[in-house]
């Protein structure tokens, strides 16, 4: 029993040592291993460091080598540089040794001229001395003596001269003046535009005089009243007149009745509701002709509110002539006319253009168009220059300028030239205003519209203001007083018309 117990403690005793051994064996070898690996790792990281050390070693080397090339190239551009300067340095100090040589050299001639006129001076004085001793007078009395004398022997001689040069200078004067002009003329090339006091509306089909007309005239009588033109509906095939002298109106009414005819609801309601539409559209219409004008003209620096006035002259006539072609007109006549003579060519356009502005608004402001047009120029901050040539440019102030003068001139001709001047058209629509003005300024006149050629007159009076018996009176008051204010060639019917309308809704 206690053999085997020993035998069994001396088995484990030589097992756990052979294992220990074999341990310690297998745990040197590993550590040799990697020994070995260690040095093997160091060894090639002390090859690479010395790689990497010898490439940036060859680096520097070569950079140093670049900067030596570098700077050598350098020196070599600042010594070239040097050279020049080095050469120019020559040149200027050899042009600057020359130039003080020629400043000697005329130092000398200076001197040597100086001298050689104080000599001159010397004998000119011994000779003038000498001849007064010889003449027995002075300088200056044989100096006026031989001045009369010329004077006397040439006298005629230089009058008949002088009148040869004024009358070559006045011919040459008048040719010049022609030339200008018709260059100015020409360049403008402006259509002659006469205006009358009909516009001609066409008709799709002669059917539609009848629905014009409407049920008892209804609807003729209403358009009448509300656009102010006569509608005048004859035998012509395919067209109806409408006949007024207020083109502004008879603009209103030919666009308005065009819509009703392509609309074909034709009726009193429908007719109101269509021309005030195209009151109201044509305010849009009139500014955009008014810039159109001054783009065309290049006229610049207007007030918006002055280029909306302008455009009213589109619809404004003045000797038979549309008074805005006619402003556009003079614009280039006077521009063409500056540039020729040296103007101010921004004055005379920008004054050739408003010079007729204030016969957008004569027939509501009293007096002369010229001085409404200056003082609406001035009221919008326009130079005195132009406000000059306006006010002035039919002589009245005279005009101060030669801008101012210039659009004188350019209205004249504007006006003047064949084709351009219809006086009697000019003089019935005043006549026709006049009497208008007149009813309008009766109390209780709410409009009032002159048709049928100034032969009669339709005034429209306030209901609320005046009963019927008011209007007949009104009637009288307004007859008698064209009688005395107002010169007419013929009767004039006098038409006051009270209406009276009442509305409601039903909710």
């Amino acid at each position: 029993m206690w053999l085997t117990m020993l035998f069994i403690v001396v088995g484990l005793a030589a097992g756990g040592f052979g294992g220990f051994y074999y341990r310690k064996v297998e745990v040197e070898k590993k550590n040799k291993d990697l020994v070995e690996k260690a040095d093997k790792l160091l060894d090639d990281a002390k090859n690479k460091a010395k790689e990497v050390l010898y490439e940036a070693r060859n680096e520097a080397f070569k950079l140093q080598d670049d900067l030596k090339k570098e700077e050598q190239k350098k020196q070599e551009q600042l010594n070239q540089i040097e050279e020049r300067l080095m050469k120019k340095e020559e040149t200027l100090d050899a042009k600057s040794e020359e130039a003080d040589k020629l400043r000697t050299e005329l130092d000398t001639k200076v001197a040597s001229i100086k001298e050689l006129r104080g000599e001159v001076e010397g004998i000119y004085k011994l000779q003038s001395q000498q001849l007064e001793k010889i003449a027995n007078m002075s300088k200056e009395e044989a100096k006026d003596i031989l001045l009369k004398k010329v004077e006397e022997e040439s006298k005629e001689d230089i009058i008949v001269q002088i009148k040869k040069t004024e009358a070559e200078l006045n011919e040459k004067s008048k040719e010049k003046a022609k030339i200008i002009i018709a260059d100015a003329i020409a360049r403008t090339a402006a259509e002659t535009t006469q205006e009358s006091t009909a516009t001609i509306v066409n008709l799709p089909s002669d059917d539609l005089k009848g629905r014009i007309i409407g049920r008892e005239g209804r609807n003729i009588n209403t358009f009448e009243q509300i656009t102010g033109v006569d509608v005048i509906v004859d035998d012509t095939p395919g067209s109806i007149v409408l006949s007024g002298f207020d083109l502004i109106r008879r603009y209103i009414a030919k666009v308005a009745l065009e819509r009703l005819l392509e609309d074909g609801r034709i009726h009193p309601a429908r007719i109101e509701e269509t021309v005030e539409k195209v009151k109201e559209e044509i305010n849009v219409l009139i500014k955009e002709l008014g810039e159109k004008s001054v783009m065309e003209t290049g006229v610049t620096g207007l007030h918006p509110n002055l280029i909306k006035i302008l455009g009213r002259l589109k619809f404004r006539v003045a000797n038979g002539q549309n008074v805005l072609k006619h402003s556009m007109e003079v614009s280039y006549i006077a521009a063409n006319l500056a540039a020729e003579l040296g103007a101010d060519v921004s004055v005379c356009k920008k004054a050739g253009l408003l010079h007729d502005i204030g016969k957008a608004v004569d027939h509501e402001v009293a007096g002369h168009h010229a001085k409404i047009g200056g003082d609406i120029a001035r009221k919008f901050g326009l130079s005195k220059e132009v406000v000059h040539a306006i006010e002035a440019h039919h002589g009245d102030p005279m005009p101060e300028s030669i801008e101012a003068q210039l659009v004188q001139a350019a209205n004249l001709i504007s006006n003047s030239r064949p084709g351009a001047n219809k006086d009697n058209l000019d003089s019935y629509i005043k006549r026709l205003s006049e009497l208008e003005n007149l009813c309008n300024s009766m109390e209780g006149v709410d409009k009032s519209f002159v048709v049928q050629a100034g032969t009669e007159v339709r005034v429209f009076v306030n209901p609320e203001e005046l009963d019927d018996l008011q209007s007949v009176k009104l009637s009288h008051s307004i007859a008698r007083k064209i009688e005395t204010d107002v010169q007419h060639p013929g009767a004039v019917k006098v038409h006051v018309m009270r209406e009276m309308r009442a509305e409601d809704f039903a909710q």
